[in-house]
């Protein structure tokens, strides 16, 4: 983001706004947009592969014939870790985002560390840093959510595992964007 504005900025001679540009645009879109699609690929698939693995050679019947529910003890925990680790990592991602537009700031437009930090700290607000956590628990959640269902309806063996892990990634990358939309549509109704 830093490197595609430099031009535009330097042209008017606003240098410092590269602050503005990657402050805001990582707290509250980049980083949640991307800590989530990972997710997607990374957790959701997991969860739809092993516990499509465990339906399909009859692990979740056995539980549930041992008197255990398999959604308060396979799916409920894998929802809370996500909505826990999910803006954890989000955060780490603004961080490193921010970092990095430090780098190009310095490097690219002859900004200091402290002349790049001090409009960052003018344009971000608290409310730019929440909302992108919002969203990222959301997010979390949601793929959590996804990548549990299809592992529990996954029919067949090998084929019907990797069936549901691809729609898995396929249906919460829908999910991501379509709750990142209905979130920046509230949020700006509430003018945050």
């Amino acid at each position: 983001m830093a490197y595609q504005a430099t031009r535009p900025l330097e042209l008017y001679g606003a240098n410092v706004f590269v602050a503005d540009i990657v402050g805001i645009s990582v707290t509250r879109e980049l980083a949640p947009l991307m800590t989530a699609i990972i997710i997607a690929g990374r957790s959701g698939a997991g969860y739809a592969a092993e516990l499509g693995t465990m339906r399909v050679s009859e692990e979740i019947d056995a539980l549930r014939t041992m008197g255990f529910d398999p959604l308060a003890f396979l799916v409920l925990p894998r929802i809370a870790t996500l909505a826990i680790v999910a803006p954890l990592l989000t955060l780490m991602g603004e961080t490193v985002g921010v970092l990095g537009g430090v780098g190009v700031a310095v490097a690219s437009l002859d900004l200091t560390p402290e002349a790049y930090l001090y409009e960052l700290r003018t344009a971000v607000v608290v409310s730019d840093i929440w909302t992108g956590l919002v969203k990222s628990t959301a997010f979390g959640m949601a793929i959590a959510v996804i990548g549990c269902r299809q592992g529990l309806i996954t029919r067949g063996a090998a084929a019907g595992v990797g069936q549901s892990t691809t729609r898995t990634v396929v249906q919460a990358l829908f999910a991501i964007v379509v709750l990142d939309t209905m979130f920046t549509m509230f949020f700006r109704v509430v003018g945050v």
